[in-house]
């Protein structure tokens, strides 16, 4: 994002003190993923994508998201892109909802219904993908 931003800067839309609220989503998406790592490591289940999880995580930011540590990355991104303020790095932005569910999504939800069955079943149908 920053090298699309000093290399092929497109249209400078948000300055100083506006672009500053980059740094509060930057924040909330760290804070999102520190919490969902330190749960994880309370309950004695891997953070690891691609490793077998033993429990199913589905409170805190889990109530509202299947994947709120992707969510988190992505605030984070979102948060660099405001703070830059310029349009270029906007197209990271789709690129990584992608490049993350179906490379990582997509395989881990896979995982988790054999692994949980009816119960991952029922939590998919109650917390949305993303948000």
């Amino acid at each position: 994002m920053v090298l699309l931003h000093f290399t092929f800067p497109i249209y400078r839309f948000l300055t100083i003190p506006y672009n500053l609220v980059g740094i509060i989503l930057m924040l909330a998406g760290l804070w999102i993923n520190l919490w969902a790592s330190n749960y994880f490591k309370k309950v004695d289940t891997t953070i690891k994508p691609f490793q077998t999880s033993t429990h199913l995580v589905t409170v805190g930011f889990y109530k509202y998201s299947r994947h709120p540590m992707y969510l988190g990355m992505l605030l984070i991104l979102l948060g660099i892109f405001l703070l830059l303020g310029s349009l270029s790095p906007i197209i990271i932005l789709p690129i990584y909802i992608a490049l993350i569910t179906r490379n990582f999504i997509l395989p881990e939800e896979k995982m988790l219904q054999e692994t949980f069955g009816d119960a991952y079943q029922k939590y998919k149908i109650k917390v949305r993908r993303w948000i």
